[in-house]
């Protein structure tokens, strides 16, 4: 019965779409995405494998702990010169901190399983997965695994935050386990599978298929593990299909910041990320003396020849709610592929606001997304010279 299961679910990943990947912090397969090499971010899966019940048995080959897309034929375990991912930390966050996480699942490619987020501390390790030049063999690729596998940042670590068994796991099984992160049951109405973990509106996330899902959680830090550069590993087993989605982050690890959110991003606001932009911009301090940080809106929305799109909000930087004065953004980067529209700002650090995007026609008529307005505080005594607010339009 148990080899006829897996058969049936190692047919059904060929013909679901079962998709998600990291997005805060900013993944190597985000990076790939708002950088336009990757098409279908979601989309990196090691398949067909038994993902499920036991969540460590498949060997992850060429996809690591930081997955392979053979869609766009990209290895993110290696980092890209030309594409701006693995070269630096994307955020710095101190040790013993609790952070907040989140991933993206996609409207048609929510199978249901767990997930989990790691750390490895063999730094020998991970710099053969931090260097352009180089690609990691197989063998490297497991040894990685192997060692994330070990550096389990568990669900129960955070105090407060509720660590379910799995409904979709009966006691006895090995995915009966709550140190691991679970999605609902796979068959539960409107909150099914993933989905409903956040129950987020759709596209509260970007995802290149059918709209995606945030899953946020909160993951506390090792207190006695720093590195200037290492790399945080998301994987998500699923539960319906023979599949599992492997991401990672490079992130620095700096000091001890005990229970605090080291650095983490803003759940009120979607895809929040802390982005390292110089070495003058981080600290291991717990307060930093910045006067203003450079907010970056990065809105992906599909326009026609002659549309502009603004961002309009409650502080003066926006236009005090008037359309007429808020600021455009730039479509510089946008692609056919990644309708990507930006613009930064300066602000205080502890500044809060509130903002939507509009769509303004060649004839000046005003489109504007819908309820409820977005929105987002700075962070205080934040230690990095930038933020990177991602979202779709709505």
């Amino acid at each position: 019965m148990k080899t006829e299961t897996l058969m049936v679910a190692m047919g059904l990943a060929h013909i679901v779409a079962g998709h998600g990947y990291l997005t805060i912090p900013k993944s190597r397969t985000r990076l790939g995405s708002e950088a336009g090499k990757d098409t279908c971010p979601e989309c990196s899966i090691l398949e067909p494998v038994s993902a499920w019940p036991d969540l460590d048995v498949a060997p992850v080959g060429r996809s690591g702990p930081c997955g392979y897309n053979a869609r766009v034929s990209v290895d993110y375990n290696q980092p890209s010169t030309q594409y701006g991912w693995g070269l630096d930390p994307v955020v710095t966050y101190q040790a013993g901190g609790t952070i907040d996480v989140q991933w993206c699942v996609d409207n048609n490619g929510d199978h249901g399983g767990m997930f989990t987020y790691r750390i490895c501390r063999d730094q020998d390790l991970v710099a053969k997965f931090l260097d352009p030049s180089y690609l990691p063999t197989n063998e490297e690729k497991q040894a990685a695994e192997d060692c994330f596998e070990a550096g389990l940042l568990k669900c129960t670590d955070v105090s407060g935050q509720t660590c379910d068994f799995s409904p979709d796991c009966s006691q006895g099984q090995a995915c009966w386990r709550n140190d691991w992160f679970t999605c609902n049951a796979f068959n539960a109405g409107s909150r099914r599978g993933c989905q409903g973990v956040d129950n987020a509106a759709l596209n509260s996330c970007f995802t290149t298929i059918a709209g995606g899902y945030t899953v946020t959680k909160k993951i506390r830090l090792p207190a006695d593990f720093t590195s200037n550069h290492t790399l945080l590993s998301f994987k998500w087993n699923s539960f319906q299909t023979g599949q599992i989605y492997l991401s990672c982050a490079d992130i620095a690890i700096t000091g001890s910041g005990g229970a605090g959110n080291g650095g983490g991003s803003s759940p009120s606001s979607t895809l929040a990320t802390v982005t390292k932009t110089s070495s003058s911009a981080t600290s291991s301090s717990t307060a930093c003396a910045l006067s203003s940080v450079g907010v970056t809106f990065n809105q992906v929305v599909t326009t026609t020849y002659g549309q502009t799109i603004k961002v309009v909000g409650s502080i003066p930087e926006l236009g005090n709610w008037d359309v007429g004065s808020a600021p455009a953004l730039s479509a510089s980067k946008y692609t056919s592929s990644n309708p990507l529209w930006t613009y930064t700002m300066n602000v205080a650090p502890g500044k809060t606001f509130q903002y939507k995007f509009v769509n303004v026609a060649a004839s000046g008529a005003v489109t504007w997304e819908s309820d409820p307005n977005r929105s987002y505080t700075v962070p205080s005594g934040i230690c990095s010279s930038t933020l990177s607010l991602a979202s779709t339009w709505r």
